[in-house]
This record gives structure tokens, sequence and C-alpha cells, in this order.
């Protein structure tokens, strides 16, 4: 798939729930966010097909994401239906880290090839700051898990607080050297106004090549982080909500309220 800028079109970011086991100061408010019906959220059918149909149409990449994805029970069973379709040559997933002591080697026999998982700070108190209440030690087993599983790559996601974090870049980026980690440093964004910078060690942030759309748990196809655009594959049916998505993927994105961090999961 190609779109009209010339951007060929090859990765999926799923939501695949729009809960999560932590307040980060910088994804959603200290009460939470209002949840989706259970009835509104796509099933493990639903995504497979979703995958499938993409798959057809030029995609390569998945990367499953929430609120935080392994609260979404049995998540091994939507890995391995998503790896058991054609044209499908990685799947991701970006995490909080808290449940991969349990979930690496079950996600790692299904077919996952590896994790992103979230560090601001390694400092206890700040980071149960961050979080509201996450426990830094719950995450370094986290990491341990999946380097032990051979979720590899690991990388590691530190996003920039202003005011609160920049102190502790130095002591993450000695840790990830330590562990053989993939260090990325992530600036805020605005969602509504659109102002976004690029992905230090990625390649998030630069329109010139993105190469995604992404999927909300309750069956949105989103071309745009920073764009209200999106086309309901209930609605339209998956083929067409796909080539919609590609057709209008704007240039770059100007700002939306159509969704939150939260629920679309970066």
């Amino acid at each position: 798939m190609y779109d009209r800028f010339n951007r060929r079109i090859s990765y999926l970011r799923i939501s695949v729930t729009d809960r999560c086991n932590f307040r980060c100061v910088y994804c959603m408010p200290a009460e939470g966010v209002p949840l989706k019906k259970h009835d509104e959220i796509l099933s493990f059918a639903e995504i497979a097909e979703i995958v499938r149909v993409g798959a057809e149409l030029g995609l390569k990449k998945i990367r499953l994401t929430g609120g935080e994805p392994l609260v979404r029970k049995d998540l091994p069973t939507l890995v391995r239906m998503i790896a058991s379709v054609d044209g499908i040559e990685e799947i991701a997933l970006t995490t909080n880290g808290i449940f991969l002591p349990q979930l690496a080697k079950p996600l790692k026999a299904a077919g996952l090839n590896r994790v992103n998982i979230s560090l601001d700070t390694l400092d206890a108190e700040k980071f149960s700051k961050i979080t509201r209440g996450g426990a830094l030690g719950d995450v370094l087993k986290g990491i341990d898990a999946a380097i032990e599983a051979g979720l590899t790559p690991v990388k590691i996601n530190f996003v920039r607080i202003p005011g609160e974090n920049e102190d502790d870049e130095k002591a993450v980026r000695e840790f990830c050297e330590r562990k053989n980690l993939q260090l990325r440093f992530i600036r805020q964004m605005n969602l509504k106004t659109g102002e976004f910078d690029a992905v230090d060690g990625g390649y998030g942030g630069i329109c010139e090549v993105c190469n995604r759309l992404r999927l909300t748990a309750d069956g949105f196809i989103v071309p745009c982080l920073h764009s209200g655009l999106r086309y309901n594959i209930r609605e339209l049916g998956i083929r067409q909500a796909f080539q919609q998505a590609v057709e209008f993927k704007p240039e770059k994105g100007t700002g939306t309220e159509s969704h939150e961090f939260s629920n679309i999961g970066g």
C-alpha cells in the first residue's frame, strides 16, 4: 500500500485494550479515563481477520499496544493467531513490563518477536510518582524476563518529562548499556495541537518516512497519531477502511481531539 506521498504503508499498531494498570502523568489523568464497554472492544477473531486483510494489502509488521496490552486476558492466544497470518514478518509489543515475568515465555512461544518497555527513571520514589503507584522493581523483573525469554532486542522507552526526570537520563543510559538494551528518548507530545518531535533513537515522529496505521481497541483505523481521521472497520468493512485510511493519510499531523495516548498506544 502506498499513500499519496509515496510512503509504503506496512506497519499496523493495534491497541488491544483501553485499560491500564498504571496512571502515568504524561498519558492519562489520575482518575483514569472512561472505558469502552466490553462489546465495543474488538475480539481476537476480529483482530486476526483485520491483520489477515491488512497483510494481503501489504502489512508486514504488527505492534500490540494499549492501554497496557498485557492486561488483556489470554494475549498469547492473539499473538499466535497473528503469527499464523501469511505475510506478517514481525510482531512486537509495547508494555510497562509488569506482567512479563509470567508472560514473556508464553508470548515468545506464541510468536512474539520483541518488546519495548517503558522506563522513565531508575529512582524508585520518582518512578512511583510518575506512574502514580507503580513499583520500579516489578518493571526491572519484567526486563530481565524479556531478556531471558529472548524477546530481543529489548528496547527501552524513556519519556522526557520537563522538570521531572532530566537528571535520570544518565543512569538509565548506563543501565541499558550494561544490559545490552536499546534506548529511545521520547519527548512529550500534544495531540490536540499536533506538537511532536522525532524520537531520539527511533523513527517515530518523522513524517516523511511514516509507514504506519493504527487500529483502536474499538475498531477504528487511524492513519495518523496527530489527526482526527478515523475509519470504522465494522461500518465500512475491513478492506475499505484500510484503503480510505491510506488514501487520506495526511502528509503531517496537525492535531486531534478524537483520541488520547491512553487509548491509542502512542
